[in-house]
């Protein structure tokens, strides 16, 4: 009897995904599609905020699956020790890392400082290396997981150099991912998305000319929705994608 009880304990176990940056635009459609899916979920934030804690609430409530919040900030390696080792106490092992978190200054070249390059390299290029490198030790330990990386098209074929950091971070991502897949080969899949333009709050304020002469590029004349790139995101992680390995995939609308 107690043996069939265990059983039905372990059956009834959720996956989990862990997804940074998801407060917001990409990271948030991409918990809400998890969740509908039946994924439990760890919100990453650098902080607290009534924000974090409202959103996950009503994934709870909406998706009836546990939301779990952990803040550390991702470019900090001792925050994200400190996160691991909760997230084992508290929840166990994560099935599936989404490395979306990132920054993005749009200045003129000549008004760019290394201060602020630095910072977003920090956040985006190093925080997905700290990522991959303590998320994936635990998956190793497993033998069992996903990553998946979020670049962008900046780091492939479309130069921005009021965006100079950031292209080259997004760059240092597809490389990371490549480097990952092999170091934990054959146990953890490790995969990219390059996503184009995307209607999320970090392009919310741009010039109405630049977005209109940037969709006339867009083969399909418009921004992506932050859900359409969740899609992809979940299909990595999906045993539909068991083969898709060590790979790059543009999503842009064709460009």
């Amino acid at each position: 009897m107690v043996g069939l009880l265990l059983k039905k304990v372990v059956k009834k176990m959720n996956r989990v995904v862990l997804v940074t940056g998801s407060r917001r635009g990409i990271g948030l459609a991409t918990a809400k599609k998890f969740a509908e899916n039946g994924y439990d979920i760890v919100l990453n934030n650098r902080e607290e905020s009534d924000l974090l804690e409202k959103i996950k609430h009503n994934i709870e409530e909406k998706y009836k699956v546990k939301v779990f919040t952990a803040i550390a900030d991702i470019s900090k390696e001792d925050e994200v020790i400190r996160m691991c080792n909760e997230i084992k106490e508290k929840i166990g092992n994560i099935d599936v890392l989404v490395n979306n978190a990132g920054i993005v200054y749009d200045m003129e070249l000549e008004e760019r400082t290394v201060e602020i390059f630095n910072q977003t390299i920090n956040n985006n290029l190093t925080g997905t290396f700290i990522m991959c490198k303590h998320i994936g030790k635990m998956m190793m330990d497993k033998k069992h997981g996903v990553i998946i990386n979020v670049s962008s098209t900046n780091g492939i074929n479309s130069y921005f150099p009021t965006s100079i950091d950031y292209d080259a971070s997004k760059a240092g991502i597809i490389s990371l991912t490549h480097n990952f897949a092999l170091a934990y080969a054959p146990y953890i899949r490790v995969n990219a998305i390059a996503p184009g333009w995307v209607n999320t709050d970090m392009n919310k304020d741009l010039p109405k000319e630049l977005v209109q002469k940037e969709s006339e590029k867009i083969y399909l004349k418009r921004f992506a929705e932050p859900e359409e790139i969740a899609n992809l995101i979940y299909f990595l992680a999906s045993p539909d994608a068991s083969y898709i390995n060590n790979a790059i995939i543009k999503i842009d609308g064709g460009y």
